[in-house]
């Protein structure tokens, strides 16, 4: 009698543990399904991650007020990355870097990913925004002076003058500066490798007194209250694209994004950080490929 009751004590027992354990299954499964297999689901509002590679002049507007406004707008969350943007686009046509949206400061920049022969990764964009180039000069130089009472290119052309100024192979910026010191007579200067500096380094290195001055854009000096000379008779200035990217992981939210970037409260903080909207956005290439969502947004039909 003793050894029956203990049977089925046993078999009780191991029917409690074999329920448990599928009930134990079947949470994790709706956990991994609700999730989208830890973060992966698309759904708008679902809390995906969307990765923004965006020109590395914007990184104040991006990480300081864009990331968290955006956030706080939805439920999916902002993960940047900043840099020269022809950077960004070696790395997205290498498979370095994976992202959704990508924010150029040069429409020249978005070609390099458009047609098959360059991955066909973009098949449209969005020109949103202007930002002037400028000379910013550390207060503190001893050319300082000069700089505010003379022709620019006579005070940088001067021996001892420390300029700094981005690669012209990695950054529009850098190439923007070439043509800039090309059309005041200083062409030697613009083909030298001399002051060249990674873009997310270079406003650092002037404000630690590394350089008299640096090339700029006119949002960045804002953002960081460096003193600025026009680089007239010369004008030249960024021109910031927007897209989603062809293949993005997260297209939806990266939908989403854009259309935030491009809204009411996105256009407040680009005038906030010293860009120009401009005064519609402007659809180049494939208006067939833009998200339904956005069409509306950026003029396609």
């Amino acid at each position: 009698m003793a050894r029956r009751v203990r049977t089925r004590v046993t078999l009780a027992a191991s029917v409690l543990a074999l329920v448990a354990l599928l009930a134990g299954c079947g949470s994790a499964g709706s956990g991994a399904g609700a999730g989208g297999s830890s973060g992966t689901s698309d759904a708008p509002g679902s809390g995906a991650t969307v990765t923004v590679l965006y020109a590395g002049s914007l990184v104040n507007l991006m990480e300081h007020d864009v990331k968290p406004g955006f956030e706080a707008a939805g439920a999916d969350t902002f993960q940047g990355q900043g840099k020269g943007s022809d950077a960004l686009v070696n790395e997205i046509k290498g498979k370095v870097t994976r992202g959704d949206v990508f924010v150029s400061a040069s429409t020249a920049t978005n070609d390099k990913l458009r047609g098959g022969a360059n991955g066909d990764w973009e098949s449209w964009y969005a020109t949103f925004a202007t930002a002037p180039l400028v000379l910013g000069y550390n207060p503190k130089s001893r050319f300082a002076a000069q700089l505010k009472s003379k022709p620019w290119q006579q005070v940088i052309d001067q021996p001892g003058f420390r300029l700094g100024r981005t690669d012209p192979k990695l950054d529009p910026k850098g190439r923007l500066t070439a043509q800039a010191l090309a059309k005041v007579g200083l062409s030697k200067l613009a083909g030298s490798d001399s002051g060249v500096y990674p873009e997310e380094t270079l406003l650092g290195r002037l404000q630690a007194g590394q350089l008299d001055a640096g090339f700029f854009y006119s949002s960045e000096a804002t953002e960081a209250k460096v003193p600025t000379v026009s680089l007239a008779p010369v004008a030249l200035a960024a021109t910031y694209t927007v897209t989603v990217l062809n293949r993005a992981p997260q297209p939806a939210a990266a939908a989403a994004f854009v259309k935030y970037l491009l809204g009411a409260r996105g256009v407040a903080l680009l005038r906030k950080h010293g860009l120009r909207p401009t005064d519609r956005v402007r659809l180049t290439g494939d208006r067939s490929a833009v998200p339904a969502t956005l069409r509306s947004t950026v003029g396609g039909s």
